[in-house]
């Protein structure tokens, strides 16, 4: 599954950008969104999500349930 960045409690920080391994996250309409099809969930990079880690809001970062879980590639 790819993680999504809920809009609503999106501060605009920019913190969670420059954190991603995957570059999946971009400004969009003054609030940052991640692209499901490069997001990994930081699988293979980092032991969680940093995202989510570094993001200054609680919970803003979550799995997007509609998409597949990540698979590493063998």
């Amino acid at each position: 599954m790819a993680l999504k960045i809920i809009a609503s409690q999106c501060t605009s920080c920019s913190a969670c950008e420059a954190e991603c391994p995957n570059v999946a996250i971009s400004e969009k309409n003054g609030t940052f969104v991640i692209n499901p099809k490069k997001c990994t969930e930081c699988l293979g990079h980092f032991d969680a999500p940093q995202c989510a880690a570094v993001c200054p809001v609680d919970n803003t970062c979550v799995i997007d349930t509609s998409y597949p879980r990540y698979q590493i590639p063998a």
